[in-house]
């Protein structure tokens, strides 16, 4: 996993960003063994308690399940991992379309350049 922490925010906060965006995007499939906070926090280059403190920030939202000997896994809850992917593409989906807005453009422009940036892409 490629871990992006900057300044200016909680460490732990962006950690649960970055979790949830790993299990929405399959890199930690349903029902799949989550690594352990101590690997999980070298990896990240973070304090193992503030690894932890995002791990039970996601079992608390039931996004991840603690196992007493196995560890934690992902939810096999598709419906919960369903819902956090349609979260994350409203929040995403509201910054675009404020920041599309403050340029001056309209509805119907930024309904066009969708399209045509979903076409190019098609293409490349």
């Amino acid at each position: 996993m490629n871990w992006n922490i900057t300044a200016g925010r909680p460490v732990y906060v962006q950690l649960v960003e970055q979790l949830e965006l790993a299990l929405v995007a399959g890199e930690f499939p349903p029902g799949s063994r989550i690594p352990p906070v101590r690997e999980l926090a070298a990896d990240a280059g973070v304090n193992p308690n503030t690894m932890q403190r995002a791990l039970q920030e996601l079992e608390g939202c039931g996004l991840l399940q603690a196992q007493r000997t196995a560890g934690r896994t992902v939810t096999a809850d598709d419906a919960a991992l369903h819902a956090l992917r349609r979260r994350r593409a409203q929040t995403l989906a509201g910054a675009f379309l404020h920041q599309m807005h403050a340029l001056g453009l309209t509805e119907t422009e930024i309904e066009t350049l969708l399209r045509e940036t979903a076409q190019q892409q098609t293409e490349e």
